[in-house]
């Protein structure tokens, strides 16, 4: 989920950005069709090119923002439950091989190709 949420907010960044250069563009235009002064227009250029960056600078600084939220997502405490493989009730652990059959009590028994019951539409017979 959260890597969803940092690929759309990365996704908008860069439209926010592609859109802020086409303004600077447009921008650098309209102010290049209002005056014949090479001077000015130089000056056009050059806010434009700033303005470029700027937007370059604010999507990078967004992607990275998006990549420490999810590594401190990643690096959480978690809930401190302990091991999967141990049992709260001190029988045996869990995924134990019972009775010989070569399954485990962790065993869905509804998944696989059988013909009966739900099934998945796969032969995982994990």
């Amino acid at each position: 989920m959260q890597s969803m949420k940092e690929t759309a907010s990365n996704i908008a960044a860069s439209a926010k950005s592609g859109m802020d250069k086409t303004k600077a563009t447009l921008e650098e235009k309209a102010e290049k069709m209002t005056t014949r002064d090479p001077v000015q227009k130089q000056m056009a250029t050059q806010k434009k090119e700033a303005k470029i960056d700027q937007a370059e600078m604010q999507k990078r600084e967004v992607r990275e923002h998006n990549a420490a939220m999810k590594e401190a997502a990643g690096t959480g405490t978690g809930l401190g439950l302990g091991s999967a493989t141990h049992s709260t009730t001190g029988h045996e652990p869990i995924g134990t091989n019972t009775a010989g059959t070569g399954r485990t009590t962790a065993h869905n028994t509804h998944v696989g190709g059988g013909t009966t019951g739900y099934r998945t539409g796969g032969g995982y017979t994990g």
